[in-house]
């Protein structure tokens, strides 16, 4: 019965302690169960989550069953392949006589779940679930009528869908809807693709060139085409950076300040390859200098840009901080465009890895419990002490007020990082591009680390100024959210831009939004020509007062969790990132 206590335990553990899901469980030493069938148990508990919470709330078994959790309730509910379909333990488990015992009610619960849905039979419900992804599906629906039952569709949020990357530098679009993706249908919108009963269907992206997304089910990691390169898993979002960079040949040397695991790398690299076969300057390869320092992230950043095949471009620096880098150096020099994605407090990724959190039954919900039930009882339980410690995790409000000060000590922690690695870019001497981005939601990661780079002296004295919406490219310039303008405030003069400009030409990803998209901030940065003699301003000279900070002590998370190259390490672009809240944290990206 471990397997089931331990996989109580882990869905009502902390939400924003120890990473994803799959690194809670392979690395946790202290379990007595298989790894596998611990994660494949908790898995499809928390896909079944929605449906398995609104049966177990509405048959009212917790307040009659004391001696049974919530979410192993849960979990036992999951033993076979279908739900409540029975536990695999002792017959005279607690948990499995309480199953038992109200196998039939929490049966009927079921079918009324299943029916408020509009699902015809228990295999069509499976397979919406499972082709969603294990989104939460109290809302999922095949358009009868809701729950209130006046024939209003319920709503919710786009699901998120599995984004896949042509990579230019080994094939062509054409070339893989031509092979890979030869038997999917074609449909013009996200809403479409989420509607289709089919996982072969597919929507080429209308904002990113050579981005297709697939249904959130779709495996292609087994497929010839990831396996050796041509496609790549990577978020729309985290597509944004190097396609808004706008590279091109004339632009001379390029710098991934923090490159890790490599989906901006290559997609900059591929964005140069199309450049150099569009112009037909195939003689010169482009330098692109990758920075990573982090030993065993520089691994896979090595082995991202040899799958991807950009090993004639890109030149990865190993354990090497690009900050150390002398951005006067003779050295650099060549250097004329740089994508900076810094750590940061990964608050805007979308891991379909990620740890939920599971909200357990009301009070409410029991106390009426208790009332429907009063004839069958001699007594009235004794009330539960007031100061008693609960088994039962914090509601996420909770959560969020406790967390709420540590919150802003990281994001002013960390947004004093972000400057500082910002400044330091404005400093190259050719360089006339620069590409700011976060996977975070927060203002004072985004907005506010733009306005203290436009206000300060390096940017005035080297005329850098933001890259203003109708100078974008034209895929982006249509791209309708925006930067906060109350976020913008504060602006002083000499820079080049106004509030409003500033704020238009900040682009952001909602989180769950209709485009489908992780929450993620972008914005670029020009200055219209390089001046001989602006170079005279170092960090000393007063540029920022966050240059004393110690080097080593930043934390969060940067390029939202994406890809390594291999099959086993897959999702929103190439890898799965967990998460932590707590403590100093090494570089996590996408």
């Amino acid at each position: 019965m471990s397997l089931y206590h331990e996989a109580a335990s882990i869905l009502t553990g902390p939400v924003d302690v120890g990473g994803s899901l799959k690194s809670r469980v392979y690395n946790n030493k202290t379990l007595k169960s298989s790894p596998a069938h611990l994660y494949a148990l908790v898995s499809e508990t928390i896909k079944w989550s929605g449906v398995l919470r609104e049966v177990i709330e509405r048959s009212q078994l917790l307040s009659v069953e004391k001696k049974v959790r919530d979410a192993g309730f849960r979990s036992g509910s999951m033993s076979g392949a279908d739900p409540l379909s029975g536990i695999d333990a002792a017959t005279s488990h607690p948990l499995k006589l309480a199953i038992t015992r109200h196998k039939a009610r929490l049966n009927a619960e079921f079918i009324k779940a299943r029916l408020r849905r509009g699902f015809p039979s228990i295999d069509a419900l499976k397979t919406s679930i499972n082709l969603h992804g294990g989104t939460q599906t109290e809302a999922l629906t095949n358009g009868s009528a809701g729950e209130n039952g006046n024939g209003e569709v319920p709503t919710r949020p786009l699901l998120h869908p599995r984004w896949v990357r042509i990579n230019a530098l080994r094939t062509t679009l054409e070339t893989q809807l031509e092979t890979t993706f030869a038997d999917y249908s074609h449909v013009d919108s996200l809403a479409l693709l989420e509607a289709s009963s089919s996982r072969k269907v597919l929507h080429i992206d209308r904002h990113v060139p050579d981005l297709l997304a697939l249904p959130p089910g779709a495996d292609l990691a087994n497929t010839a085409a990831y396996l050796q390169g041509d496609i790549i898993f990577q978020d729309k979002a985290s597509c944004f950076p190097a396609y808004l960079l706008d590279p091109s040949l004339e632009d001379g040397e390029f710098i991934d300040a923090c490159a890790a695991p490599g989906n901006k790398t290559t997609h900059l690299a591929s964005l140069l390859s199309k450049r150099q076969r569009a112009n037909g300057v195939l003689t010169k390869n482009p330098s692109i200098w990758a920075f990573e320092r982090d030993k065993s992230r520089a691994l896979i950043l090595k082995r991202m840009v040899e799958t991807a095949g950009a090993n004639h471009m890109v030149t990865v620096k190993p354990e090497q901080d690009s900050l150390r880098v002398d951005p006067e150096s003779e050295a650099w020099r060549g250097v004329g465009a740089l994508l900076l994605d810094p750590s940061c407090s990964g608050s805007g990724m979308v891991g379909r890895d990620e740890m939920p959190r599971l909200v357990l039954p009301s009070r409410g919900t029991e106390k009426q419990a208790k009332t429907s039930n009063k004839k069958k009882r001699r007594r009235e339980p004794a009330q539960e002490p007031k100061n008693t410690k609960s088994s039962i995790v914090q509601s996420p409000q909770d959560e969020e007020e406790s967390l709420s000060g540590n919150l802003s000590q990281r994001l002013s922690s960390l947004s004093a990082f972000q400057l500082k690695l910002l400044l330091h870019a404005f400093r190259f001497k050719s360089a006339r591009k620069v590409v700011y981005s976060t996977c975070s939601i927060h203002a004072e990661e985004n907005e506010h680390v733009v306005v203290r780079a436009l206000n300060s002296d390096i940017a005035k004295r080297r005329r850098w100024r933001v890259l203003r919406r109708e100078e974008q490219v034209p895929g982006l310039r249509g791209w309708g959210i925006r930067g906060a303008l109350g976020a913008c405030e504060g602006l002083e003069g000499g820079h080049g831009g106004a509030t409003e400009v500033v704020a238009d030409a900040c682009l952001k990803c909602s989180k769950g939004g209709k485009e489908g998209t992780m929450g993620f901030f972008v914005v670029g940065f020009v200055r219209d020509s390089v001046v001989d003699g602006d170079s005279d301003l170092t960090p000393e000279s007063g540029d920022t007062a966050d240059w004393n900070e110690e080097e080593d002590e930043w934390e969060g998370f940067s390029d939202g969790g994406l890809v390594a190259p291999s099959a086993a390490e897959s999702d929103q672009g190439r890898c799965s990132s967990g998460k932590t809240s707590t403590g100093r944290e090494k570089r996590r990206k996408k």
